[in-house]
């Protein structure tokens, strides 16, 4: 049965500062997501996981290798994939409602001002922003612009989701509630979502697999880990479960010794 996203022998490369020869960010990158997982990348800085994440999007073309999803090859951006990344990306002139009203009506047309209001209002109430309808980016905190970027990424009901990090510059607690949320939500759309993230206990509470990247250049992926901890996991409860530890350590020691190894190798 063909996977949901396949992405085959994908390879990044730039010109060379010093003109000699090409500047390889990652090479022959192969793996297959399929529909419904939730999908965790970890790398240290400069692996190529962002640029990845752009030739999944349509907002970059890679070097060479080929990237499908529900059968067919990215080539472009689309809206069967909705983007979050760690700046809210908010058109500021625009209150929650209009700028997820946007991304409504750019997927639907031809609904009516009614539809497009009771679709935009279920994706406010699905991330507890009831009372901020009428409110623009300016008047929000960054973890309520952020619940908004989510809102306009699920309103439009993408096949899948991309997130680069996109709760990286928000504080500890506002950054719990909102994985939370976001647990909820995946759950309750059973959506396709592939992230990034430097967390490795973010990775473990929201990921089926966690992808893990050697260093760059010339980055690989190194292993693929598949989260052992029920599915049905809380950041409550999660920390009292044996294999959290397990894991845990595996994807630091890979972080810290085996990522370096690997590159080197």
């Amino acid at each position: 049965m063909q996977s949901f996203v396949q992405v085959q022998a994908l390879k990044q490369s730039f010109p060379s500062p010093s003109g000699e020869g090409d500047l390889v960010v990652f090479d022959d990158i192969n793996f297959e997501i399929a529909k419904g997982d939730f999908v965790c990348i970890i790398g240290h800085s400069g692996c190529g996981k962002t640029t990845i994440l752009n030739v999944l999007a349509g907002l970059e073309a890679a070097t060479g290798g080929n990237a499908f999803i529900d059968g067919r090859e990215i080539s472009g951006p689309s809206l069967d994939r909705g983007v979050v990344f760690q700046a809210h990306a908010l058109m500021p002139w625009m209150t929650v409602h209009a700028n997820i009203a946007f991304a409504v009506r750019s997927k639907w047309p031809d609904w009516s001002r009614a539809q497009v209001d009771q679709h935009v209002q279920q994706f406010i109430d699905m991330v507890h922003l009831q009372g901020s309808e009428n409110k623009k980016p300016s008047q929000l905190s960054g973890g309520m612009k952020q619940r908004v970027g989510i809102a306009r990424a699920f309103a439009i009901q993408p096949k899948m989701l991309l997130l680069d990090e996109p709760f990286g510059a928000l504080d500890a607690l506002t950054r719990g509630n909102i994985q939370d949320e976001l647990v909820t939500i995946v759950r309750q759309t059973k959506q396709t979502v592939f992230m990034i993230t430097h967390d490795v206990d973010e990775a473990i509470l929201l990921s089926d697999k966690i992808f893990l990247m050697s260093n760059g250049p010339r980055a690989k992926l190194a292993e693929i880990v598949t989260n052992p901890l029920p599915r049905d996991r809380t950041r409550a409860t999660m920390h009292h479960d044996p294999k959290f530890y397990e894991v845990r350590n595996d994807l630091i020691d890979f972080l810290v010794h085996r990522s370096k190894t690997f590159a080197a190798a």
